[in-house]
């Protein structure tokens, strides 16, 4: 039987674990490399180690840094188990950069991620210094996220336990949307998302309940009126085979409020593109963050 240890062979580093504002612990890693720091920040529902083939590619050019946001992987959840506030995620961002001693470090988010990233500049201006966002969740006024039935329903059905980590990563290879994955991004997000249980089962470490919570709040959020608050280099990627409508379909607009802003396609990814190309995308992602000589 495969344990959730022995499906990733060369994890992360772990890195300080950082105080959030209200008490909550949030989980760092160190992927390594050399050159100027960069932050990886993951999607809802994932974790930092769903990075691990982006990182792998970005090891050459920079150190490599990413957390687990808080209720994900192994940091501490919410004290409410709720994320309808997504400030708190923007504040740890804060909290992290400080902690690890990172001088306006350059930063890539995906979905969740790339919306906090967002969120953390616009409430602390010089956080970073430039930003990649793949397909950031910035929803405009009366805007929603998915039509019916919702990513919070989804959520809440989720499927939370499985005999073994095999059976888990047997389950999310077979059908969408997790087979389209590069090879060894299942394996990753099992051994780091699950947690083993003494009869040899996996249960899922964020309940789909309280992860439904993060997308309802995803409406909540002020980031779209406060784009033209960025003002540094800020590049919105997105996948042309999303779903319409979906997160994919504002990639320009969200660009053209940005002041330093500049969208990009890729015609072959998805929603989940860092974890479907990871060298593609962290191709482009090292290209947009380094400074023009």
């Amino acid at each position: 039987m495969t344990t959730l240890d022995s499906l990733v062979p060369d994890p992360p580093r772990p890195g300080p674990r950082v105080a959030g504002a209200d008490g909550v612990e949030v989980a760092t890693w160190d992927f390594g490399g050399s050159g100027p720091p960069i932050l990886l920040v993951h999607a809802t529902g994932f974790h930092a180690w769903t990075w691990i083939g982006a990182a792998a590619a970005l090891r050459s050019r920079h150190r490599v840094w990413a957390l687990d946001q808080r209720g994900h992987g192994t940091s501490d959840p919410s004290p409410s188990r709720s994320y309808l506030d997504w400030s708190s995620f923007a504040s740890d961002l804060h909290r992290v950069v400080d902690a690890l001693g990172l001088e306006r470090p350059v930063a890539a988010g995906h979905s969740l991620g790339g919306a906090a990233l967002l969120m953390a500049e616009q409430r602390r201006p010089g956080t970073f210094s430039a930003l990649h966002c793949f397909e950031p969740i910035v929803i405009p006024p009366g805007g929603r996220l998915g039509g019916p039935p919702t990513l919070a329903d989804g959520a809440r059905r989720r499927r939370t336990r499985f005999a073994s980590a095999d059976a888990a990563v047997a389950n999310f290879r077979s059908k969408a949307p997790l087979s389209i994955l590069a090879p060894g991004i299942v394996e990753a997000y099992v051994a780091h998302g699950f947690a083993d249980q003494p009869d040899g089962s996996v249960t899922l470490r964020l309940p789909g309940p309280e992860e439904a919570t993060v997308y309802e709040g995803a409406p909540r959020t002020d980031i779209f009126s406060r784009l033209g608050e960025v003002q540094i280099p800020v590049t919105v990627a997105g996948g042309d085979l999303g779903p319409p409508g979906g997160p994919g379909s504002i990639v320009d607009l969200i660009a053209e409020r940005l002041p330093a802003g500049r969208s990009q396609h890729f015609a072959t990814l998805g929603h989940f593109g860092p974890m479907e190309d990871p060298q593609l995308v962290a191709d482009a992602i090292a290209a947009a963050v380094t400074p023009a000589r």
